[in-house]
């Protein structure tokens, strides 16, 4: 059997009806009573009821900057997408397309056109009355022949390469500054917080999505990425960038990651390439970018110092050989090995040899050639005395080495 319930309450039958007669006049009654302060009463509650809203709504329209009259304060809602576009706006003109222009021919050849070798972006972050400079990366203009500059406006210009760095990426160029009215405000790396937003503003696939513009996150501060520059297999240095999910394609190099001030805080340099991973790019640090810029500009190269040898990573070297060729005792754990010394190099004066093992400098650890290079590049300068721990036939052994310019 199906209980049926239902919805209003509805009581069963009562079999004792009679007695329940002496009820009916109260609740008559009570009716009547019901029916007369609905009537009564229900328009004061309804107009009561309006006023209460009417004044609600008021009071809501000052929470969205309307003025009510009264001395309630308004408050303004953020909009962070007029925000971007008021900072893309400010900061566009100032990322440019650069084209990669290089010649191709043989000898018998004298006049042959350029053509386009590849593009990428650049930032103008000086004018000193007469030149515009601009910053890219070093492997956008690397063996160009010629540089032309596509403005925001697609005005077409020539420019000048006045210096470019291998190691860290970077390269300054100059142009007439006579049409240029405006440069990006350089801000701070040093400060940057994972999680807050970032703009990336290039030219993405050539000058076709000129001045395209995505929007992201920090997504991480003092990454390393190995880097082989001469494609043997082995990295050759390890580059400090900033991590974003700001899409960064190809052509965006050499463009500008922004904070949300509109200050440049990065240059777009490279990206995670793998069908599986999606949203890592890279950036390099504007604070690690300013004193190389700085030097590119003045110098048109950067010095670093410079010890005259070839060396490689201990850890390239099988296990088997560390006892058998190099001699080394069980405590060492890590270094370079020099394979050649030049002749008359800070080295050769300093009595280092081939097969010599290098563990420490001024007794800091370097237990690969990328530490040894940081140590070099990063904490030392051109005339400085630097304490070399090495090793030599399973001896332990200690000279002076002054640094000096490289060649």
């Amino acid at each position: 059997m199906i209980e049926i319930g239902y919805y209003d309450n509805h009581y069963p039958p009562n079999p004792h009806r009679k007695k329940q007669n002496r009820w009916l006049v109260p609740m008559l009654l009570g009716v009547v009573i019901g029916i007369l302060l609905v009537v009564v009463a229900l328009p004061a509650v309804l107009e009561s009821d309006l006023v209460t809203q009417q004044q609600t709504n008021s009071n809501t329209a000052g929470f969205t900057g309307q003025t009510n009259g009264s001395s309630n304060p308004s408050i303004m809602n953020l909009d962070v997408t007029t925000q971007v576009t008021n900072v893309v706006q400010e900061v566009a003109p100032t990322v440019v397309g650069v084209t990669n222009i290089q010649r191709q021919g043989d000898f018998w050849e004298q006049q042959n056109e350029g053509t386009e070798a590849g593009t990428g972006s650049g930032v103008i972050y000086k004018h000193d009355g007469e030149y515009a400079y601009m910053v890219s990366n070093y492997h956008v203009v690397e063996g160009a022949d010629e540089l032309e500059i596509v403005l925001y406006n697609d005005t077409h210009v020539e420019a000048e390469l006045l210096g470019g760095d291998l190691f860290s990426d970077l390269a300054v160029l100059r142009m007439d500054g006579e049409i240029i009215e405006q440069t990006i405000e350089m801000g701070s790396s040093a400060n940057l917080k994972v999680g807050e937003p970032a703009i990336a503003i290039g030219n993405p696939l050539g000058h076709m999505f000129a001045g395209s513009v995505t929007q992201g996150i920090i997504s991480g501060t003092q990454r390393t990425i190995p880097q082989d520059f001469d494609f043997d297999g082995r990295a050759d240095w390890q580059a400090e960038v900033i991590q974003t999910d700001a899409a960064i394609n190809p052509g965006n190099s050499g463009g500008a990651l922004i904070n949300m001030e509109g200050q440049l805080i990065g240059i777009n340099s490279m990206k995670v390439n793998q069908e599986a991973v999606e949203g890592i790019g890279f950036s390099i640090p504007i604070d690690v970018a300013r004193p190389i810029i700085e030097e590119l500009e003045t110098n048109g190269s950067v010095t670093r110092p410079y010890m005259g040898v070839e060396i490689y990573s201990l850890d390239e070297v099988p296990q088997s050989e560390w006892n058998e060729t190099l001699s080394l005792p069980n405590e060492v754990e890590g270094g370079v090995y020099i394979w050649s010394v030049e002749a008359l190099s800070p080295a050769d004066q300093a009595g280092l040899e081939r097969l010599d093992v290098i563990t420490h400098l001024d007794g800091e650890s370097v237990m690969n050639m990328i530490e040894l290079r940081k140590v070099l590049y990063q904490e030392k300068e051109i005339g400085d005395e630097v304490a070399i721990t090495y090793y030599r036939n399973g001896e332990k052994q200690e000279t002076t080495i002054t640094l000096d310019e490289q060649r």
